[in-house]
């Protein structure tokens, strides 16, 4: 195995998480394709142009390569990019025609699994997948801001002939296998990983002064604002409480269909509840800036409704922040309950209230959490995630290739 064609239609990996619809996923592919190049196994990034200055073919980390594939007009909403599949899969045929040099096709997210499932019959090439999130479990948690028929229909489909489906976690595995009948032997756990050489523990109070804080106990919410990501409740958490003086600060941005609507319910909401000298929006942060948010905080909110794995939760303790968080998907991979932080399975804004006030009104509670999270978090690497892609892809070069024709 020499070289992977990583599909990644919706949004790029050189984009900065938080803004539109950038997120974990975008850390994901450029992390792993960078790790997988160390370990010896190269990878081409395909993704859709969304403007007319970037190059076709960009460069990043130790060159790698990330081709721009024309695929509909700039402005399509990602709810929309189903319509230009087509066009999308036969850009990447044809680079990978002339290219005539990759072995594999990873796919993240459904519609990039709905290209790349064509492609493998044909270019008559391995696929593996990694969804990210699935429609079903998203339905099932409430989320009604997509129409999900028609994503459903794809994933099973592309689950049904994917040669390896790549899982974040356990839980997620479990998934898979439970609301779309995937075959276990061919799902393989590989968690995604975290830079230590970025997110590591620092001085809280030299962090606040690069941000120019105060002492006030502060809690942190990072991610998109879209109803899915709970920020609602964050609001809540702060509101119930007893210390009036924490103060809470979101960096995100709106997200989705649902986002410009959800953070004016969430400007309200905040003005309602006389919260509106303990709240700050934040813009999406650079990892070397957002590092220093992380080490600022006082305990990271997290309260999803569901999450594959959660990389913010990673970040976050790696830097030694305390964690509380839905009890939800990777989340519970990531968060060692009543050691690292806490678990909450209701969407209770007292129940979240509570279990922030343990921490942050306990010092030594704080500090073995901090430590037990930093310790949690060290068995997360891209290097680890990497060298198990590797061995997948490289016994998937002994296998036949699944057929769902």
């Amino acid at each position: 195995m020499r070289k992977l064609a990583v599909l990644s239609m919706h949004t790029s990996p050189l984009a900065q998480p938080g803004i539109g619809d950038g997120g974990g996923m975008n850390v994901y592919v450029r992390e792993v394709s960078s790790a997988l190049e160390q370990a010896g196994i190269s990878s081409t990034v395909f993704t859709r142009r969304v403007d007319s200055e970037t190059p076709k073919v960009m460069t990043f980390g130790d060159g790698l390569n990330v081709v721009q594939i024309d695929a509909g007009d700039f402005s399509l909403r990602k709810e929309d990019l189903y319509s230009v599949i087509s066009d999308f899969t036969n850009g990447v045929e044809d680079f990978l025609l002339k290219e005539d040099q990759h072995d594999a096709l990873l796919a993240n997210y459904w519609l990039s699994g709905s290209a790349a499932h064509k492609l493998k019959h044909s270019l008559n090439m391995p696929l593996l997948t990694s969804f990210h999130t699935l429609a079903r479990v998203k339905a099932v948690s409430g989320d009604k801001s997509f129409g999900y028929d028609e994503r459903i229909t794809v994933e099973s489909e592309v689950i049904g002939c994917s040669d390896v489906i790549l899982s974040n976690s356990s839980f997620e595995m479990d998934q898979l296998v439970s609301y779309y009948g995937a075959d276990p032997s061919r799902v393989e756990i590989v968690p995604p990983g975290v830079d230590h050489s970025i997110f590591n523990p620092a001085s809280k109070k030299e962090a606040r002064e690069i941000l120019n804080l105060n002492e006030q106990k502060t809690l942190l919410f990072v991610g998109r604002i879209q109803p899915l990501k709970g920020v609602d409740l964050a609001v809540s958490t702060l509101s119930e409480l007893e210390d009036k003086d924490t103060r809470l600060v979101l960096i995100g941005s709106p997200s989705g269909l649902e986002g410009p609507s959800e953070e004016r319910h969430i400007r309200k909401k905040i003005e309602e509840l006389g919260l509106t000298d303990r709240v700050q929006f934040v813009e999406p942060q650079p990892h070397e800036k957002l590092v220093n948010w992380y080490r600022a905080a006082d305990v990271l909110l997290m309260p999803s409704r569901s999450e594959s794995f959660g990389l913010v939760a990673l970040e976050a303790a790696a830097c030694g922040l305390p964690v509380v968080a839905s009890a939800v998907g990777g989340l519970q991979t990531i968060v060692k309950n009543d050691l690292s932080g806490y678990l909450i399975d209701d969407r209770d804004p007292w129940s979240y209230a509570a279990h922030v006030s343990k921490i942050i009104n306990d010092s030594e509670k704080a500090e073995a959490m901090s430590k037990e999270a930093v310790k949690s978090s060290k068995s997360f690497t891209w290097s680890v995630t990497a060298a198990r892609l590797r061995r997948i892809c490289l016994d998937l070069q002994s296998r036949s290739l699944v057929d769902c024709a």
